[in-house]
């Protein structure tokens, strides 16, 4: 997930041999009470030659008039819907202010340290410094901390300080006490049928609108609802055409499948401009040979061999040899659902001082030459970011959607006890990026007969309020649910998902070796496939590309099949209850693609 970075025109910084010079009045600026969960903080202090790459955040100008161009060009009843901004007009907007900018650099200059800018707009700086120079600048202690499921090791404190006069000033500063390990999250795939030198698996089709035999079995860790709360009969508001859907659907879901299921049609796209961007973090590679195995088992009305750009972020690579289940499942659920939408793998690698995995650095990125979608399947537990951290991102996110790109991600997989199953926690655990309220966050489904995916990650944020665009719909969910689970989510936080789609059993292809694999990170980019048809003929027809959802999807919620059944587990408690209208699982429900079409003017 080499290209010239737009904001990051130079990582390079020098340190001054000045003496630190501090004011007297520090102001608490971040702090943990306790070393987070899944960490060990090691023994000893970091060895006297180590630096960290500092990233400061600085106050921008007028980000509420930002939110406001935002809402005025994604709601429908807006006169300015559809008219995206500017990457100038989004700078504007951003843009510190020249006192921001003066007393952060004083300080900076002060003691010693000259930094860069990494963005057009000046609104983040860079700098290297020694550990040592850090804790004096920044009241703090600086530690290595080491990931248990990863072994990877990140230097962090658990408190920092900034000094009075710059409060309001900087919005967050990193890496501090931000303990950000990127998830994977499709759950472990089973291997279904073998393929040798590049011949076809078993369950081969024939033309788009045919499935494979359903002799597979599904994913080992998968977990359909078995439980279910919901007062309502599963198949009430089954999607319409669910009665044409080909039984072996609900064994092995394949492109034809979501056909059928949600009316997507095969034929090609034709805008050159509507591109489609696919991230990959953690070493996750995309195989071309192995698209072309998929494409040529589930996909045989479209010419073979097509392929899909690679992008470049913090020395990311894409080594084709290697490829992973994420990515495979990434690139073949677009490029074998969003038939001929221009699709770029975006590469990003671990040399990245964002002190988010890279996710920030994605983002400025891909500010340049912003893509029409961009396709997410990996994110954190909201309590691993620290609120400073979680909203500087979450803004770089609104000036992405600002300039008319939709913005999706996978809600998580651990049900109410967030990213991944199996976590501990005695309160619900929600996800991010989900509860940004400038993303659109997918939930899974499962079955012909869709009902609620069990592991489909839901809730309410800690960190960012409920915007207006849900509201109602959030109101009546609540309504409905009553006290259950009362104390053990926030009911005004941003609620999530908003959408859903197929999340288990879906059909992949990994090494030459089908795969049937389950996750909500199956249902990102089959929505994102929608959203990018949807554009392809939105182009086509003279008319603005979608840009941000959310607005226009809560405006419309009978353009999905609303999905009421299923249930989200976790915390010791059955999690939330599906319900008519949107719930905590499935959003407002599946995309229904001809009523999605009606809706956008088509």
């Amino acid at each position: 997930m080499v290209s010239t970075l737009f904001f990051l025109a130079s990582l390079v910084a020098y340190v001054c041999a000045k003496p630190i010079s501090r004011p007297t009045t520090m102001v608490l600026a971040g702090q943990r009470t306790a070393v987070p969960n899944g960490f060990v903080q090691e023994k000893g202090g970091p060895g006297a030659d180590q630096t960290l790459d500092m990233r400061i955040n600085l106050a921008q100008n007028n980000l509420a008039g930002l939110k406001q161009a935002l809402l005025a060009a994604s709601t429908p009843s807006s006169p300015k819907y559809g008219q995206h901004l500017t990457k100038e007009q989004v700078q504007s907007f951003v843009s510190p202010s020249k006192d921001t900018v003066s007393l952060v650099t004083s300080w900076l200059s002060q003691n010693g340290i000259q930094a860069d800018k990494l963005t057009p707009a000046g609104d983040w700086l860079n700098f290297t410094i020694p550990v040592e120079k850090a804790n004096t600048l920044l009241n703090a202690t600086y530690s290595s901390f080491t990931a248990q499921s990863s072994n990877q090791t990140l230097l962090r404190t658990l408190s920092y300080s900034i000094p009075s006069n710059l409060v309001g000033h900087i919005n967050a500063i990193h890496p501090t006490t931000a303990f950000d390990v990127v998830k994977l999250l499709p759950t472990s795939p089973v291997i279904v049928s073998k393929s040798k030198n590049g011949s076809k698996p078993n369950n081969s089709s024939s033309s788009a609108n045919s499935t494979s035999s359903a002799n597979s079995t599904s994913s080992a860790n998968s977990t359909s609802s078995a439980n279910s709360t919901s007062s309502t009969n599963s198949t009430a508001n089954a999607a319409p055409n669910s009665n044409a859907v080909d039984p072996s659907c609900d064994e092995a879901v394949t492109p034809a499948c979501l056909q059928e299921l949600y009316g997507i049609p095969p034929t090609p796209a034709t805008q050159a401009s509507n591109v489609l961007g696919v991230s990959g973090f953690i070493d996750q590679f995309a195989s071309s040979t192995d698209l072309s195995s998929f494409l040529s088992q589930f996909r045989s009305d479209v010419a073979n061999p097509i392929s899909f750009g690679l992008q470049q972020v913090d020395g990311g690579i894409n080594d084709e040899t290697n490829p992973g289940t994420e990515a495979s499942l990434d690139i073949q659920y677009t490029m074998g659902v969003a038939t001929n939408v221009p699709t770029n793998f975006i590469s990003v690698g671990s040399d990245n001082t964002d002190g988010i995995s890279g996710f920030l650095d994605i983002v400025n990125f891909l500010m340049a030459d912003p893509p029409t979608v961009l396709s997410t399947s990996y994110g954190f537990d909201e309590t691993s970011i620290p609120s400073d951290i979680a909203n500087s991102l979450c803004n770089a996110y609104m000036q992405l959607t600002a300039l008319g790109t939709s913005i999706i991600f996978s809600s998580g997989d651990g049900g109410v006890g967030g990213s991944s199953a199996g976590e501990t926690c005695t309160t619900f655990v929600p996800t991010f990026p989900s509860g940004c309220p400038y993303v659109t966050s997918v939930g899974a489904t499962t079955g012909i007969q869709e009902t609620g995916a069990s592991f489909s990650s839901g809730g309410f944020s800690n960190i960012f309020p409920q915007p207006s665009f849900q509201t109602s719909a959030v109101s009546a969910y609540l309504n409905t649910l009553g006290n259950t689970n009362a104390g053990d989510f926030n009911p005004s936080g941003r609620a999530f998902p908003d959408v859903s789609a197929q999340g288990e059993n879906v059909q992949i292809i990994v090494n030459g070796v089908q795969t049937s694999v389950a996750g909500t990170s199956c249902s990102a980019p089959i929505f994102a496939s929608v959203i990018s048809l949807l554009n392809d003929q939105l182009i086509a027809a003279g008319k603005s590309k979608l840009g941000f959802l959310n607005p226009l999807l809560y405006s419309n919620p009978t353009a999905f099949n609303d999905i009421t059944s299923g249930d989200n587990p976790g915390c010791g408690t059955n999690g939330f209850p599906a319900e008519s209208g949107w719930d905590p699982i499935t959003g407002l429900g599946t995309p229904n693609f001809n009523s999605l079409k009606s809706v956008v003017g088509l």
